[in-house]
């Protein structure tokens, strides 16, 4: 409030403390801080009066006039905040979470998915490497776990055959099976009449969807054999010994009489490789883009079909090649020849990489498991045998068959199968690890010709038999993985998903150079080579460019860069140089043990010369 100046002074009236600033005008963006009475027309915003009662007092200072400089206001310590122990999480509702935290993953479901070997210490380095390593293991650590997790988004479940009270799986017919199951199941199981053109080989694409096969009498075809769909159908009017698919179903190679063929998905002909002739076997490797032959000549030829080159071509100086098959897990071809002996193969080695002895008599029929893990051979002795390839190459185990069995195939979960003529004999094992068990065959079916080729379907519980009456798909629940991987091999992919994974396949693409028996190997430092390596170097070189150069003292000014102070500081550095060397030898020599002294003895001047 203003007070009123008295007449006759021209004093200015005094004001109040409060209304001692200028009022600070509003912006016409700023809100208006106090509401307008109810019915009052707005006006100006008035300022807020201050509650003078809650306002602490500052207390009188009747000692001093002087302001002073330093705060009147007590410096109260602030408190640290207190961090809350978390509780247990309470729901909507309420009630408390009994199992808090995320879920325990079961150590068994963590170990399949950890590529680590931690039975091996991390080599002793710098620190910036071993922390890198460290980081590196504990980031695979996490990743194993959250695959352990992601398990059980997996929906799908493995099939079995069981039989009631006791029965015996072996005498349950196709016809039964196909009764048993539904009506999608029941119609991939048929039967293709083709004893004109037969006997018949085929082969299933990657992703399980397409067929392919063709016959001695030149007839070849491609077909959705899920929707009975035929992409292509011609007669190439020459003997057809093999098929393959390439790395998708576009491309198809057919291994003819004379020549290799190279054909699309409409039967067109694209390419004919003179260089592969009289070819007996096919195998394709599709994490390396080749295609592997085998021919009468005794050559076995590697044809990188992304660049058409020929990468390798070896003589396995055996005879004729009949017989050849591919690990999956690390793309080693094996060949079986007529004196017993199975050899494993690189492009990068031109000799075998080792040699198996299996049988007394010709080897008939070769094949590995998904997991490279065992291998089985049949020969001209009646034997069947499955083999142990960790290294050991030793037999698990053997069985003498009626009729030798001339194919076999292993299904991605471990189950063999044996054609013997028109009869196939199907073993399975406790799982996918495990070898078969040969003592009694899991199913028994009997065609209506001679078998002349066998394989599994992907992510199918179908097995592909081809023979002289035609082509039979037969049921074999529990064969296939249940699962598949949509960014690897997806059977219901587009044609531009199609497109986009085979560029990012040739971008990923192996090496041929890189095959070899253990693929863990080459995350490992070969010592030897590096050691050959280093002399060659030095010796083309004719020094050391690693070796320190010796020490050569700056120049300095005033007089101390004369010669004897030269001299001085370059024996100074040699002397450092060698109390590190003897230091260090110290330490790496074992410590010698002290004797014991008697106890009481006194020292004498003369313990100096005991050694």
């Amino acid at each position: 409030m203003e007070t009123v100046p008295k007449l006759g002074n021209n004093v200015p009236p005094k004001k109040d403390k409060l209304q001692g600033k200028k009022k600070k005008p509003r912006r016409y963006w700023e809100e208006e801080t106090t509401q307008t009475a109810a019915g009052a027309s707005p006006g100006p915003p008035r300022k807020r009066k201050r509650n003078r009662e809650l306002r602490p007092q500052k207390p009188k200072n009747t000692h001093s006039t002087k302001k002073s400089r330093i705060s009147k206001k007590p410096q109260v310590p602030k408190k640290p905040r207190e961090r809350r122990s978390p509780g247990p999480q309470r729901s909507l509702s309420g009630a408390q979470d009994p199992f808090t935290g995320p879920a325990p993953v079961p150590v068994e479901v963590v170990q399949k998915f950890c590529r680590i070997d931690k039975s091996k210490k991390l080599p002793r380095s710098e620190t910036k490497i071993r922390s890198r390593l460290e980081a590196a293991e504990a980031q695979e650590e996490e990743i194993s776990v959250k695959a352990a997790r992601s398990e059980l988004l997996l929906a799908e479940e493995p099939g079995f055959l069981e039989g009631e009270d006791g029965e015996d799986t072996a005498k349950i017919c196709q016809a039964d099976i196909v009764e048993a199951v539904d009506i999608a199941s029941a119609a991939k199981h048929f039967d293709l009449n083709l004893r004109q053109f037969g006997p018949y080989r085929l082969n299933y694409s990657r992703t399980g969807r397409h067929l392919a096969f063709g016959g001695r009498r030149g007839h070849v075809a491609a077909l959705d054999w899920v929707t009975k769909k035929l992409m292509c159908e011609i007669n190439v009017m020459e003997a057809v010994r093999d098929i393959r698919f390439l790395h998708s179903e576009a491309l198809l190679a057919v291994a003819q009489n004379r020549w290799l063929h190279i054909y699309d998905n409409q039967g067109i002909e694209l390419h004919c490789i003179r260089r592969c002739d009289r070819i007996t076997q096919l195998e394709f490797l599709p994490f390396h883009f080749l295609l592997a032959t085998a021919s009468e000549t005794g050559f076995l030829t590697y044809l990188d079909v992304s660049v058409g080159k020929i990468v390798a071509a070896l003589n396995a100086r055996a005879g004729r090649l009949n017989i050849m098959t591919q690990n999956p897990y690390n793309a080693v071809i094996h060949l079986g020849h007529s004196n017993g002996t199975v050899s494993l193969w690189s492009p990068a080695m031109k000799e075998p990489l080792a040699k198996i002895l299996c049988h007394r008599g010709g080897v008939r029929a070769v094949a590995v498991d998904s997991t490279g893990t065992h291998m089985a051979t049949s020969g001209l002795d009646h034997q069947l045998k499955i083999f142990d390839l960790r290294g050991t190459f030793q037999p698990l185990s053997a069985r003498t068959l009626p009729q030798g069995a001339g194919h076999l195939a292993f299904s991605q979960r471990g189950l063999l199968a044996a054609g013997m003529g028109d009869v196939v004999n199907i073993w399975a094992g406790q799982g996918k690890a495990s070898p078969p068990s040969l003592e009694q065959p899991y199913l028994t079916h009997r065609l209506s010709g001679h078998v002349h080729g066998l394989q599994f379907c992907p992510f199918e519980d179908v097995l592909g038999v081809g023979h002289s009456g035609g082509i039979t798909s037969m049921l074999v629940p529990g064969a296939a993985e249940p699962n598949f991987d949509g960014l690897e091999s997806n059977p219901y992919r587009s044609r531009k998903q199609r497109q986009e994974w085979e560029v990012k396949a040739l971008l990923e693409k192996v090496p041929a150079e890189l095959i070899c028996l253990d693929p863990r190997a080459l995350a490992e430092v070969d010592v030897i080579s590096l050691e050959q390596e280093e002399k060659e170097r030095l010796e083309r070189l004719g020094y050391d460019p690693d070796t320190k150069p010796p020490f050569q003292p700056k120049p300095k000014q005033k007089g101390r860069s004369s010669t004897a102070s030269l001299v001085k500081r370059k024996r100074k550095v040699m002397d450092e140089e060698h109390r590190d060397k003897v230091r260090q030898s110290l330490e790496q020599q074992p410590q010698k043990q002290e004797k014991a002294k008697p106890m009481g003895a006194r020292p004498s001047a003369l313990d100096r010369f005991v050694r």
